[in-house]
This record gives structure tokens, sequence and C-alpha cells, in this order.
């Protein structure tokens, strides 16, 4: 999981790579369709027509789904929570707040956030490996405030699961050698619990696929800490050509797969910053 940084990159930012901006013109007639869509569903919600109010939002997938070009180029190709472009399997615009009904941490139903349905700042990128399985999955901590279209509250929900919008949720995000997501260090036994409900509910350790590249990607930046602890090593004593070489690809290795566009960088930061040593922390791309 990396953090994104939805609500300042618009779709008619002129800065965002691999995108071709829309115009303001395109970009305020998506807002202002969603707007009128939302319109719609809450008139529906009032007269108490639930089933129609689901439906207007299903038959509306197109709308959210145009947006999907721009939300994967937000994150260089790659799923946001699981960090890979393939094998997490196809592309969802997936809703972090359920849109239809929302299912809490003992099963039990509640509506879902069905004013959000057409939110840009409530779509995420997600494999649909991880979508399906988290599916209306959306737990509160017991006594959290709980968000309703009468008393909007989202900001104040104590929520479980993690969310690659907020730098914070990223923040707790840690991993081990054999590819699995952890708890970072030192978290609170609260941050530990969303972590570990996260990684059920979205696949993130059960994807064996998934865990063995993140395996590997420790291993790869393993190697390569080595050949620069040897390196440094050889150059202690003295000018070495032969060793400054092996020091500059290595660091040229390393700021690739730890620059935000590649795949798993988050890991290769990971086994970097986990060493505690100031010279391969300043490796990091």
């Amino acid at each position: 999981m990396i953090f994104i940084d939805l609500e300042n990159k618009l779709p008619t930012d002129t800065d965002i790579p691999n995108w071709t901006p829309w115009t303001q013109a395109q970009w305020d007639a998506w807002m202002a369709k969603s707007a009128q869509l939302v319109e719609n569903l809450a008139a529906l919600d009032t007269a108490g027509k639930c089933d129609e109010r689901n439906a207007l939002i299903d038959a509306n997938s197109a709308h959210w789904g145009a947006l999907k070009e721009w939300l994967l180029a937000l994150s260089a190709g790659k799923c946001w929570f699981s960090e890979v472009r393939e094998l997490y399997s196809h592309y969802d615009v997936e809703h972090f707040r359920p849109k239809k009904e929302a299912k809490a941490l003992d099963a039990s139903l509640r509506d879902g956030y069905w004013w959000l349905a057409f939110d840009y700042m409530n779509f995420r990128v997600c494999g649909n490996v991880g979508n399906r399985k988290k599916g209306g999955w959306f737990p509160l901590k017991d006594g959290s405030l709980c968000s309703t279209a009468a008393a909007r509250c989202e900001e104040s929900e104590t929520r479980y699961l993690l969310d690659p919008i907020d730098d914070d949720d990223v923040a707790l995000i840690a991993f081990d050698e054999e590819g699995k997501v952890i708890p970072i260090p030192g978290s609170s036994a609260w941050e530990q619990e969303r972590v570990i409900e996260t990684v059920k509910r979205l696949k993130l350790n059960e994807h064996a696929p998934l865990a063995e590249a993140r395996r590997k990607v420790w291993q790869q930046v393993d190697r390569l800490i080595d050949d620069f602890t040897k390196a440094k090593a050889r150059c202690g004593a003295g000018n070495n050509p032969a060793a400054k070489a092996k020091l500059a690809e290595v660091r040229t290795k390393v700021r690739k797969m730890t620059n935000p566009a590649a795949e798993l960088s988050a890991v290769a930061r990971w086994c970097l910053l986990v060493r505690n040593d100031p010279q391969l922390s300043r490796l990091v791309g």
C-alpha cells in the first residue's frame, strides 16, 4: 500500500504521468452529473424506494468507470492496496465506503453510503482479488460514530480498514522477509487490529502469488544491500574505481526499486529502512 494524493490530483492536472488531462468543462460536466445522480438517489431514499435507489447506482457504474484511467495514472498503473499491476488480477474502481450496504465485524448489515456512490473521493483502484473478498465489509470500532445520509460524519468514524489516501494509515504497514504484510513495530493494539483486519479483508497475505512476489523483492534488496556494504568497505581503504562503480550500480538499482512508480516499492523501502542504517536510508528513491 502506498499513499495516493487523491484530494490534490484532479483529472484536469497536467503533471500526472501517462495521463491526458481533461478539460475543465469535462470535469465540470462529470461533477454536475454526479450531483444530479446523488439528488435522484436522495429522492428515492426519502420515498423509501431502496431497491430502486440501488438499481440506479448499478445502472450508472459507467460514470465512476470513466475515472478509472485517471485513478490508475495516480498510482503508475498499480493497485492502490497490493501495489502490483498484474498479480492481483484485473482492476476495479472500488468504493472505499460501500455504496449499497455495509457489513460490520459481526457480519450484521447496515445501509450503505449511497450518497458517496458518485463521489470521486470515495473511489479507489483495487485488483479484483481483494475487491471481491472485501465486498461490502466496512467495520467500525465499537462505540464509533456512524455516518448516515441525514447526519454525515465520515471523518469522525473510527474505521478498521486502512485507506491508501490517508498517509497515517499507509504508515502503519510493514513487511517481513517472507513477504507478509505486518503491523509496523511499535504500533498500538488498535492500530495492529486495523492492519490485521485490512490484510484479511483484502487477501493481502492470503493471495500466495502476491506474498511470493514481495519475498522476491525483499531478497533482491537484501542482495543489493550486501553488495553495497562490501563495496563501501573496499572504498574505505582508499580510491577504488571498481568499488565506486559497484556503489553507483547498486544505488541506481535501489533507487529504481524504491521509486513510488515501481511495483512493491513499499517492500523495497521497508527492507532498507529496517536496517536502521543512515547510509542505506539515503538510497530510498
